[in-house]
C-alpha cells in the first residue's frame, strides 16, 4: 500500500484513525474541502489548512481542460502550483464527463465529449486519466469509472457497472508504481445491493489503496444511500480507507460514518458560502433575510472562524445583500470552519464510543433559516 491506514478506534461500524502520506497524515473521518480548478473557491490556500483541512480535492476533467495537465506538470506538479503542500485526492473527471460534457460517446476505449467551456472535442480514457493524474502528481488517484445518470434501470446499471469494472482494472495498470502514491477502485451498482457486493468484491480481486463509493447523491434520497451503504461497506477490506464521493450535507455526512465511512467531499459548504447560508451549531442561516439586518451576534459564538470572531451577523447581512467580495470570504471560511470542525467532533465520539447519542443530538439542530428576504 503506498499509503498506510491507521485505525485507532472504533465504535459500532464507524472508525476514527489516519491515513499516513509522505505529504502528511490525515485524520480520518476526514471532509476534503473541492479545490476543484486548483482553487478553492474564495479561499487563500493557508486559510484553508488553518480550518483544518488535512487533505484537499481537485479535478482531472476540470484541470485537463484548463490549463492542461502538461502545463501544470512543467509548472511542478500541482501542488507547487497552487500552493498547497498537504496531500491532494484528483477525481478522474467520469462525474464531470456525464454531468458538464456535451455531446459524449461512450465505448470501451473510454469516452469522447465536447468540453463545456469551448465545445473542443476531447477523449477521456482510464490511461489518459491515470497519466493525467500522474502529470498533476496527485496523493490519491482515483480510477475512471462511468457514472450513469439515476434513476436507471438495473440492466442498464448492470452493464454500466461490468464497463466500469474493466476500466478499473485498466486504471490500475496504467497507474503502475508510484511510490508515495495511492490509487482507489470505485464501487458502483446504483441502489442495488447484489451489483453494490458484485463491485467490491470484483475491485478487491483487482487489489486497491482505498474504495470508493461512487454513484450515490444523485437523487436517491439520504434513506436509500444510508441502505446502499450498509449494503457496500461490509464488502470492503477493514484495513483500507472508504471515500463517499461528493457528499455531503451534515446529517448526511454523520449518517455515512456510522456505516463506516472515512472520507467525505463536497461542494455544498464552499458554494453555500457564495450564496449566503452559513452552516451553525444551531442550524443553518440564510443571511440574506431580513432579520439579520440589526443583529449583532456573531454568526456561531461557538466557532473560532473570523466571520463568528470579528463580525456580526449585520455586518454579514450587510455585505451579503450588497455583493461584496468580503461575503463569499467570510461565510466560505466559516462553513469550511464548522465542516472540519464537525469532522473533530466526529473522531471525538467516535474515540468516546458515543458516536450515535452525538449524531442524535446533531439532529436536535434548529430547522433551516426560511424566513422570506427583504
Amino acid at each position: 500500500m503506498n499509503s498506510h491506514f491507521e485505525i485507532h478506534a472504533k465504535d459500532g461500524a464507524a472508525r476514527t484513525g489516519a491515513i499516513k502520506t509522505p505529504r502528511g497524515e490525515i485524520r480520518t473521518p476526514a471532509f476534503m474541502p473541492v479545490g476543484t480548478a486548483a482553487t478553492v473557491k474564495a479561499m487563500l490556500p493557508e486559510q484553508v489548512a488553518q480550518t483544518g483541512a488535512d487533505i484537499l480535492l481537485g479535478n482531472t476533467y476540470h484541470l485537463m481542460l484548463r490549463p492542461g495537465a502538461e502545463r501544470i506538470a512543467r509548472l511542478g506538479g500541482l501542488h507547487q502550483f497552487m500552493a498547497w503542500q498537504k496531500p491532494i485526492l484528483t477525481d478522474s473527471g467520469g462525474f464531470q464527463v456525464m454531468s458538464l460534457a456535451k455531446l459524449r460517446t461512450l465505448t470501451e476505449e473510454g469516452v469522447r465529449f465536447r468540453s463545456h467551456i469551448d465545445g473542443n472535442e476531447e477523449f477521456l480514457s482510464p490511461e489518459r486519466a491515470m497519466e493525467i493524474q500522474r502529470l498533476l502528481g496527485s496523493d490519491i488517484q482515483m480510477v475512471l469509472d462511468e457514472c450513469p445518470a439515476f434513476p436507471a434501470s438495473e440492466t442498464d446499471i448492470e452493464k454500466s457497472l461490468a464497463l466500469s469494472m474493466r476500466w478499473a482494472k485498466r486504471s490500475k495498470v496504467a497507474f503502475g508504481e508510484q511510490p508515495g502514491h495511492a490509487c482507489f477502485g470505485i464501487v458502483q451498482g446504483g441502489v442495488f445491493p447484489h451489483l453494490r457486493e458484485r463491485s467490491a468484491h470484483e475491485l478487491k480481486e483487482i487489489g486497491f489503496d482505498g474504495y470508493a463509493v461512487g454513484g450515490l447523491a444523485v437523487g436517491e434520497g439520504q434513506a436509500a444511500m444510508f441502505e446502499t451503504l450498509e449494503a457496500t461497506t461490509p464488502h470492503l477490506p477493514t484495513g483500507r480507507p472508504r471515500y463517499l464521493m461528493g457528499v455531503g450535507k451534515p446529517f448526511d455526512i454523520a449518517g455515512a460514518v456510522l456505516r463506516g465511512i472515512d472520507m467525505f467531499d463536497c461542494v455544498l459548504p464552499t458554494r453555500s458560502g457564495r450564496n449566503g447560508q452559513a452552516f451553525t451549531r444551531a442550524g443553518t442561516l440564510n443571511l440574506r433575510n431580513a432579520r439579520h439586518a440589526e443583529d449583532d451576534a456573531p454568526l456561531d459564538e461557538s466557532c473560532r472562524c473570523p466571520a463568528c470572531r470579528q463580525f456580526s451577523r449585520a455586518y454579514l447581512h450587510h455585505v451579503v445583500k450588497a455583493n461584496e467580495i468580503i461575503a463569499s470570504m467570510l461565510l466560505t471560511w466559516h462553513n469550511l470552519t464548522y465542516y472540519q470542525d464537525l469532522m473533530a467532533d466526529l473522531r471525538a465520539a467516535i474515540a468516546e464510543n458515543r458516536l450515535a447519542a452525538y449524531v442524535a443530538a446533531l439532529h436536535s439542530t434548529a430547522p433551516v433559516d426560511s424566513e422570506s428576504v427583504d
